[in-house]
């Protein structure tokens, strides 16, 4: 089965990746990224819980979770057209229509910027979450980008340990997963090593 044919089912967790076409940059500037963030948040906060991101200048990276419950007025059936996995894919498809109309305005730019379909994967196993949270914070070291990916500006990572500020991730199951902020911090420095999570790249 291809990435893209994998179905986005209720209470299922989800690795969403995807890069610009042609590897082309999808981040220009920081309002480019506070604004995926934004419409990300219209788009999708009503559909998904979401555990983790990183936004890259030509690609990013989506850990969440489909909520259980779809709300009504989007009119989730459950078959056909009107299937959870249809109604989530057509929001993802918003947003990316939606951040790809501004970024073309803002970079004096037409036509499609993303890849499509967008890819995803299904987290099935309790070790390849845990992998997963820190490969996709890891990703900006990984490219080369900063000396230390905690120091990255436009991934979840700081969003998790700095509980004094509000989040619309979910920040709690994150932390009880690893079993609270020293754990998860011990746990991006200490449980993997780069070389060991590179079969997850794909660009």
């Amino acid at each position: 089965m291809q990435q893209h044919e994998i179905a986005l089912e209720p209470e299922c967790v989800y690795h969403i990746y995807n890069r610009g076409i042609n590897g082309s940059k999808i981040f220009s500037s920081p309002g480019n990224y506070r604004y995926f963030l934004k419409r990300y948040s219209v788009y999708l906060g009503d559909f998904v819980d979401t555990y983790a991101y990183c936004l890259m200048s030509n690609h990013f990276h989506l850990l969440i979770r489909v909520k259980g419950t779809i709300p009504v007025g989007d009119g989730a059936h459950g078959v056909g057209i009107h299937s959870t996995d249809r109604l989530v894919s057509k929001q993802f498809g918003k947003l990316f229509s939606s951040y790809t109309q501004a970024y073309n305005k803002t970079c004096l730019r037409t036509g499609a910027l993303l890849e499509r379909p967008f890819k995803r994967k299904l987290v099935g196993t309790e070790s390849y979450l845990s992998t997963l949270l820190f490969y996709v914070h890891a990703n900006p070291q990984l490219h080369s980008v900063v000396t230390d990916f905690r120091e990255y500006p436009h991934s979840s990572y700081q969003s998790h340990i700095d509980i004094s500020k509000s989040t619309r991730l979910d920040r709690t199951f994150v932390l009880d997963w690893f079993g609270g902020v020293d754990a998860y911090c011990r746990a991006h420095t200490d449980a993997y090593d780069l070389e060991s999570i590179r079969e997850f790249t794909f660009d």
